[in-house]
């Protein structure tokens, strides 16, 4: 409300005044959640609105987790996050940024302090390199058994290559 208070009237009577106009124009009708009761976790559980939070913001829990403590999950997990990766250069940027926030944080350490140091990027790439050409031949390997051979056709020679590829691929719109 863009009206001020006046002088002499109390606090609560001018806020109060100001509400019952708004349920009288209507301003309360229709908004989310109404009629529904107010979502309150266990009562046991302390943090139920962190969790709540966490859930609608769609975050995941390490985001609660002190920065020495995301690094070090991270370094764990680098054998499934290299894994997805095609390029060498790719794998390799991602060990060198993993490898500067934790420079960073050992210059500017804070609580709690875990031991934690750079990892080595030319052993994680010798490991990328030998994980990532099992997977490249089971790929090629799963596409060789999954895929069928085009039918053969008596005027293949004559169609032009961009109607043989046509044929071979399903576009979908």
């Amino acid at each position: 409300m863009t009206e001020r208070k006046k002088p002499g009237v109390t606090f609560e009577s001018w806020v109060d005044k100001q509400i019952r106009q708004a349920q009288d124009e209507g301003a309360f009708e229709g908004l989310e959640g109404a009629g529904k009761p107010i979502p309150l976790g266990d009562p046991r559980d302390e943090l139920w609105w962190v969790r709540g939070y966490l859930k609608r913001e769609n975050l995941p829990a390490d985001a609660l987790l002190p920065t020495a403590l995301q690094l070090r999950k991270e370094i764990e997990r680098l054998p499934s996050t290299l894994i997805g990766i095609r390029r060498e250069d790719s794998a390799r940027d991602v060990l060198d940024e993993l490898n500067a926030r934790i420079v960073d944080w050992i210059r500017f350490p804070t609580p709690p302090i875990v031991p934690l140091g750079p990892v080595d990027v030319d052993a994680w790439l010798e490991k990328w390199r030998t994980n990532r050409a099992e997977v490249d031949r089971l790929e090629r390997e799963h596409r060789s058994q999954s895929v069928e051979p085009p039918a053969a056709d008596s005027d293949t020679s004559r169609r032009s290559w961009w109607t043989r590829v046509r044929r071979t691929f399903t576009w979908r719109r």
